[in-house]
Formats: C-alpha cells, structure tokens, sequence
C-alpha cells in the first residue's frame, strides 16, 4: 500500500504536535497521557494484538464525565488538522513537488481532443459558449463552524509559507510562531454550533466562499482557460464570455423549509448586492492606483474631460456610485427606506465604465495594461455581476397549483384542484396569452398562498443578472410549469425566468421524458423558454427510494431520453444535477460522474448542486477552487466534443436485469421488514442527530413518520455515523452475487472495462465499501440493539461483507482500492483516530437512552430527557469527529 507523500506525513506530524503541546497545557498532562494511551489501544487494535480490542473499549467506557469533552474534542481536532494538511498538499506549488491530487491540465485537455480530431474552429466555439453553473446549497452537512474553518484556512497559508525554500531561520521562526497561536485557538474553541443558523446566516457562509476564494479564483483560472484556448486554436476566450457562473440555493430554497420566507429571500438578495458592491469597491480602489496614464481615445476622453489622468476620473465616478450602492443595499437590509438615486442596479452600469477603459488602453496600444488587473476585476464583473450570486428558488408543485386554485375559486371559475390535466394546461394558456391580470384587487389569500405571492413579487423585482432557476419539486405536468409562469407574470415579471422541473423518485424519474414531452407540445410555452431548457435530475431521494443501483442507472436512462426528447423539439437541454457529497447521494469524483454520463446529455451547459463540506473541500481555498474549476470544466468540454459510446443492448439488458433483483432485494429490507425501521432507529445515531445544530432545515420533512419522511441527508447520515454505509450498497450485494451464479461475471467485466458509467458506477462502490467497517457496525448492534433486532444487524453485516467479495471477484483484486492506494492510506492514516470516536459515540449513546429508560420508568411526564450537558456535548463532538474522519457527513 502507498504510503502517505513525505511532505504531507511531515505536515500532519507537525500539526499533532502543535495540538498535543496544547492538550499538555490545557487540560493537562494526564489527559494528554490518557489519549496518547487510547490512540495506542486503537492502533493496536487495528493490527488485530490480542485484548487490544478490549483495553481500548475498556479505556474508554471508563472515562469520567468530566473526560469526555477533551478526549473526543483531541481526536475529533486531529481528524480536522489531517485534513486541512491533505487539502493544502492537493495544491501545493513547492519546486519540483508533483501532488498526489493534480488535474489534467486545459491545454493538455484540448491538445487530446485535437489530436482525436476535434476542429480548432469547433473547439473554440464550444469553449467559448460554455455554461457550467455551480448552484452552492444550504444542505445541512458541514458540521464544522465558519469561524474554525477561517482559521482552518490560516494554517494553510501558514503551511504553503513554510514550503519556501528561502525562508531565514527567524523568518520560518515567525511562521511557526503563528500557526502554533492558530492551533491553540482552535483547541480553545467551541467546535460545535449551539444554536441552528438562520437561513440569512447559510447565505452569508455561501457569500464569504466567494470572497474568501472563489473571487480570487475565477478570474485567475479565466486567463488560464484564455491562455489554453489561445494556444490550441490561435483565438482566446472573449471578452464577455462567462463560462462560469455561481449560484445559490441558500435563502431561496423553501421545499421543506418553512424557515425560508420571501422577507428572508429579499434580505438575501439585498445581502448580495452590499457584499458584491464592498468587493468591486476593493477593486476599483487597486484600479485607480494602477490606472495613471494619460494616453485615452476620444471615447474616454468625452466621459473623463481634460484631466490628465482620465481614468482615475472614470473609475472615480464609478467609486461613488459603488459607495452609494453598498449604503442603499444596507439600509434596506435594515428595513429601512433608501434613496436610489444613481446606485448600480443594472449589470451594464458596472461593466460600461470598465469596458470603456479596457477599449481605451488597447486603441492606444496599452494591451499589456489592459490585460492586467482591469481584465480580471471585468471578467468578475461579467461572471458575478452586481447580484453577486444567482438565486434560485425552490418550491414544492402543490403550493402553486394552491395558489392559482384559491384565485380560481374566488373568481368563481370553479375548482382547479379537481380539473384535469387538459382543463388545467387549456386555462393557464389561456391566461398566459392574455394580458389582463388575474389577480383581483380586493382578494384576501390565505396565508399560505399569501406567502407564496410574496415570494413570487420578490422575484419579479430583481434583474436577471440576480436569478438563477425557479425550481419546482414533485412537477410531474404540464400545469406544474405553467402555474409559475403565470404566478410570475401576476406579480409583475417583465422578463423569462427559467422555470425547472425537478424529478426525484423512482418514479418521477420513468415519467420524465412523458412529461416534458407534454410540455414542449405546448406552443405558447416554447416560444417562452426560446428553445433553452433545463431540467433537474435529484440523486438523493431517487436513492433513498430505490436503492443506489437501481437509481445510478434510472437516472442515466432518464437521462438518455430526456435528452433524445429535447433534440426532437430542437430544444437546448441543460441538466441539472442534484448531487450530495456522498455515493449515496449521487457524489463521487467529479470528472468521472460528467465523463460517464449519457452520450450527448452534456452539450456545453452543466449544472451541479455542490453542498456542505463538499463546498469547503473544492472551493476552500483559491488554489483548490481553481483546480476544481479546471477539473469540472475539462470533464464538461470532453463530454460535449468526444461523448463516450452508448452502451451495447446487451449492456442495457444486464443492466435491467441487475436493478430488477437490486430493487427488489433493497425494498425487501427498506420497506417490507417490519424490524427495519426500529432497527435502524437503535443501532445508528439517527436519533440525536437533531442535537447537531447543522442547518435551517428541519431533520424531516414532517413532524412525525418514518424512513419515507426523513431527509435524505439525516438517512446517509446516521449509516455513515455507524460505518454500515447501508445506503449506498444495499441491493447491489444481491445483484452481483446472483449475476455470478448466472455466470454474468465476464459480461460484467467487459461493461465495467469498455462502459464509463458502469466502470465509475463499481469504482464509487468500492470507495463506499472501502469506508466500511464490519467490527464497528457490531459494537453498535451489541452496545445499542436489543437481542430481538441484533439478528437483522447481523444479517446486514454477512451482506455487506458479501459485497466486497462480489467487488473484489469484479475487478480481480485480492483487497479494495488495489488502484487507489493514496485514499486507501489516507483512511488507514485516520482509522485510530475515528475509531475510538465509534466506540465512545456508541457508550454516550447507550449512556443516554439508559438515563431516559430510568425517567420513564419513575414516571416523568418528560418527552425528552435533557443530556447531562458535558456528555451532550461530548456526542455532539463525536458526530462532528467521524464526519471528519469519513470526509463526509450526508
């Protein structure tokens, strides 16, 4: 097995040390000596040294109450420094340093697909028209603070300032110095939120992303894509081309979330235009330093007069109107009324003024010049505008259709709910043609309803630079789309606001093609969308309802036929992709998911969900949000100019024969056990997943239910916790050991060999299998289950072991990840640390349902026994722990 990078190994030794030197000040030696004896035990243990295994649950069952907090908060810390240490080694620059994580380059990309053929003309039209969106999400799944994160992000710098071979001895003194006093600030601060961010504060975290990093990226991997172009067809990037763009679902996704309101969706917005005005004003303050010479055109020098540094003038002015501006924008935010005299509203009012200096400084032949700062602050300007972020907005189908029946019913028209399709399409056509508004003046709504109107006058009020899509989940007709529009257009929309259909179950997902098939048949509504559409496919839920086999391979056929019926209606199709971190919820690599989708399903436009810890792990740092940046981009242009080959029918047959006994044999379990749910209920930490404060989103979607009604993150979640992972093989255990009875292995081999979305399908469920652990799952079951339900644990776990055999004997390997051997240290690397967090996790656990055992049974009138607060928070910390250990949480 590979061993960790040397520089790497050094940066991790260095860190431990730094934080054990805190532990030894505080709280002192003999905790330091207790978890320095635990980490032995769980090493030990690891190398299976007889009674290792005990000692180390005998350590730790031991420990007192007022132990508890610094021994999970040491190792839960460690976790997190290893991983800040492997992010900044992904993108370290050192003199002659190749990282274990570098990405194909673009020229070396582009200079591939010329040498396969590919046109200078064809590639460069492509690139230049590119539309790769990513939409940052409030899925509740970054466990760690924003203030620790910031920290977090020091150390890197710290870490990427000790790699300079010229430091003097006093000069790497002070860096040491200062990522010494980092660690110690993070050691002395709380890890844990006690109170639930709002939905403002999810928006704020999604704002300081772009400011912390991707302001600084985007515009540096730009020139590099400018650059690349520029070699491979002699043409580079455009001035206006905005191949990338960021998105946001933060404060305008209201599924599920009634804490997301259009007082919170105004105030959002508002938010965006102080933080882009505050980063422009940054930018043009360079500027004008930068910006001293005289030469100007006549252009300028109308707008500029005289002066003998004419653009200090231009920018000057543009200065003004940014301050007033920012003061506009925070004295809305306040609540308070704002004169809008002369503020930037429109995105041309940002990028006039800039475009006019750059035109000057190259007709007097200042190209140096104007290729220098002045290029990146207009390419962000193009990219983010004045909005500074695109929101979308999300809402359930029924709350519309809600919405216009409650019109429908005052009007006296009848009742919509009760109308059919065709009644319901012929209507709302009939309005959308019209141009009398439908809303009548003296019509009180309920308030419900109420809200729903609110947020849609919100919307309407902002320029398109600020919108993202309107996306509806549950839409399965026609009328779903159609309602919004009409809605939109009664709050005074002035312009066509993409209108996205989401599909998520199994279900929806076999209906997709059928219904948007019934919508492009609508001709008032292709002449809306002018030939452009977008459609979202939903990882999670289709997931959770099927099992991830059978919904890895519904979704590429929805896919396949979604796309097939876009190109018959000679609609551009763009599919948006709502992926989670996890292989549970559709994640994995990024460049293999793009390059293994469907032939012809990514055409020059990709839009992609990135959520929780996933945001922090690709866009965290500026270098790091650049790689991602080249990689997703290089995947999208590669997809769209060489597709891979369509699978063979009699791939496609293997495949449905696959997901028949997948499906099958996950709902047998999921649904049709009825010691299922309260197994899953004893033997994870689903439970007390609601003590984390990760997000604005409540755990379920309804106060009470069961699996169906939780979320799909609490659900990956709570397996991840136990290391049963369950989610993300359940089903494909069955499928493969009945294909090797059926002596399918050498078709499976092939698919897997010639087929990307099978070989990227198998290799995510090695990583998954990989993350497992069998000996943890059974400390769970036996700590936490009753004697009733511990067979069924048992059962999963000869499951799951049977699993791996099925995905060794597929790839021919003798143990998992053989051809990914850094990852498979790096988990070894983190297991004695994760470890005993499993073990506490499981006794904290024990601990608390024992103590709400005894109140129930001395009759208390309590629903909920309170924690003692010390072993509250110590559970709470292990959760965060071993989603550090696991890389991922939901």
């Amino acid at each position: 097995m590979a061993e960790l990078h040397p520089e790497l190994r050094e940066n991790v030794r260095l860190l431990g040390e730094l934080l054990g030197d805190n532990i030894r000040n505080y709280p002192g030696e003999e905790i330091y000596q207790l978890i320095e004896e635990i980490r032995a035990a769980a090493k030990a243990d690891r190398r299976q040294e007889s009674g290792s295994g005990q000692r180390l649950v005998r350590l730790l069952s031991n420990l007192r109450d007022d132990q508890l907090l610094p021994v999970t908060r040491a190792f839960n810390q460690f976790l997190n420094l290893a991983n800040l240490a492997e992010q900044y080694h992904g993108v370290r620059r050192k003199r002659g340093h190749q990282s274990d994580l570098m990405v194909e380059s673009l020229g070396e990309v582009f200079g591939r697909l010329q040498s396969g053929g590919v046109d200078a003309g064809e590639l460069h039209r492509k690139v230049s028209q590119l539309r790769l969106e990513f939409v940052l999400t409030a899925h509740p799944t970054e466990v760690a603070r924003r203030t620790l994160i910031m920290k977090y992000d020091e150390m890197s710098a710290c870490l990427a300032a000790l790699d300079h071979d010229d430091l003097l001895p006093a000069e790497r003194d002070e860096v040491l110095d200062r990522l010494r006093l980092l660690v110690a600030e993070a050691w002395h601060t709380d890890e844990i939120r006690h109170e639930r961010p709002t939905a403002v504060d999810e928006a704020k975290w999604g704002f300081a992303v772009i400011e912390n990093s991707l302001w600084e990226a985007v515009p540096r991997f730009l020139r590099s894509l400018d650059q690349a172009l520029d070699g491979a067809t002699g043409k580079g990037l455009p001035l206006d081309a905005t191949p990338i763009r960021i998105a946001s679902w933060m404060g305008g996704d209201r599924d599920g979330n009634p804490n997301v309101t259009h007082d919170v969706t105004r105030t959002v917005f508002l938010l965006g235009r102080w933080m882009a005005a505050d980063l422009y004003l940054r930018d043009i303050q360079s500027l004008r330093a930068e910006l001293s010479m005289w030469q100007a055109s006549d252009e300028l020098r109308e707008q500029a007069g005289d002066s003998r540094e004419p653009y200090r003038v231009i920018l000057g002015k543009l200065r003004e109107r940014l301050i007033r501006t920012r003061e506009w924008a925070e004295t809305r935010v306040n609540g308070e009324p704002a004169d809008e005299t002369d503020i930037l509203f429109e995105n041309e009012d940002l990028t006039g003024p800039l475009e006019l200096c750059y035109r000057s400084l190259i007709d007097c032949g200042l190209e140096t010049i104007a290729n220098g700062p002045l290029l990146d602050t207009l390419r962000r300007a193009h990219t983010f505008g004045l909005p500074l972020i695109r929101l979308d907005i999300r809402q359930e189908a029924t709350r519309h259709a809600e919405a216009v029946a409650e019109m429908v019913e005052y009007l006296g028209l009848g009742n919509y709910l009760e109308w059919n399709e065709e009644q319901r399409q012929a209507f709302l056509v009939k309005e959308l043609r019209g141009r009398r508004p439908l809303v009548p003046r003296n019509w009180e709504p309920s308030e419900p309803v109420r809200e729903v109107l609110a947020t849609c006058e919100v919307v309407a009020g902002q320029t398109p630079e600020a919108l993202g899509s309107y996306v509806i989940s549950m839409a399965s007709t026609p009328s779903d789309v159609l309602s919004v529009i009409l809605l939109l257009r009664e709050a005074g929309m002035k312009f066509p606001m993409r209108i996205v259909p989401l599909f998520e179950t199994l279900d929806d997902l076999r209906g997709a093609p059928a219904a948007m098939e019934a919508l492009y048949s609508v001709d008032w509504y292709r002449a809306y969308c002018s030939g452009q559409q977008e459609v979202m496919i939903g990882y999670s839920d289709s997931s959770k309802d099927a099992g991830q086999m059978m919904a890895a391979w519904a979704q590429y056929q929805a896919q396949e036929k979604l796309t097939e019926v876009a190109q018959r209606f000679d609609m551009h199709l763009t599919l948006f992709h709502g992926r989670g971190g996890t292989v549970g919820r559709g994640g994995g690599p990024a460049n293999r998911a793009i390059l293994s989708q469907p032939p012809g399903s990514v055409n020059g436009s990709f839009r992609i969900t990135e959520q929780g810890e996933m945001i922090r792990f690709k866009f965290g740092l500026p270098r790091l949000a650049e790689q991602s940046l080249t990689l997703y981009t290089t995947a999208v242009v590669e997809a769209t100019l060489a597709p891979p080959r369509a699978p063979e029918p009699e791939w496609r047959e293997a495949m449905d024969w696959l997901t028949e006994r997948s499906l099958k044999a996950y709902r047998d379990v999921v649904r049709e056990n009825p010691d299922f749910v309260p197994y899953f209920r004893q033997a994870t930490p689903e439970q007390a997943l609601g003590k984390l404060a990760l997000g604005s989103r409540p755990a379920k979607r309804k106060p009470s239910g069961g699996v169906e009604s939780l979320r799909a993150i609490p659900w990956i979640f709570a397996w991840t916790q136990m290391r049963l992972m369950l989610p993300s093989w359940l089903g494909s255990d069955v499928a493969l050991a009945e294909a090797e009875k059926a002596g399918k292995q050498p078709l499976l081999q092939a698919m897997r060999q010639d087929w990307p979305f099978f070989r990227t399908y198998v290799d995510m469920l090695e990583m998954v299998l990989a993350k497992s652990d069998l000996r943890i799952a059974s400390y769970y079951d036996q700590i936490l289950v009753e004697p009733g339900l511990r067979p069924l644990g048992e059962q999963l776990r000869e499951r799951l072991a049977g699993c791996i055999d099925h995905v060794l004997a597929l790839k021919e390997q003798q143990t998992l990840l053989e051809d990914e051997p850094v990852f498979a240290h790096s988990m070894k690397v983190r297991n004695p640390y994760t470890d005993p967090l499993h073990y506490l996790q499981a006794e904290l656990l024990r601990r608390n349902r024992e103590a709400e055992q005894n109140v129930a049974a001395e009759g208390s009138d309590a629903e909920v026994v309170p924690m003692p607060e010390l072993v509250e928070q110590a559970l709470k910390v292990t959760m965060a722990g071993i989603a550090a250990g696991m890389r991922n949480t939901g």
